[in-house]
């Protein structure tokens, strides 16, 4: 997951890397993850809830690698 994470918040901060396979096999990833409920944007912390923001980020990033 580490790995993962890395990744997207290379490519949030460049978004040149948006065409590089490894930086859109690691977004469709997240998604997937997300969609398999094995990953979550937030998450429930006691009485709040706290934002996975790299993974927020790679939903964000989901969108222009559409094609």
């Amino acid at each position: 997951m580490n790995e993962l994470q890395s990744i997207i918040e290379q490519a949030w901060e460049n978004r040149a890397l948006l065409q590089d396979t490894k930086t859109t096999d690691a977004i469709r990833a997240v998604i997937e993850l997300l969609d398999a409920g094995k990953l979550r944007v937030a998450e429930p912390k006691g009485d709040s809830w706290q934002v996975n923001e790299w993974v927020k980020k790679a939903v964000v990033l989901y969108f222009p690698i559409q094609k």
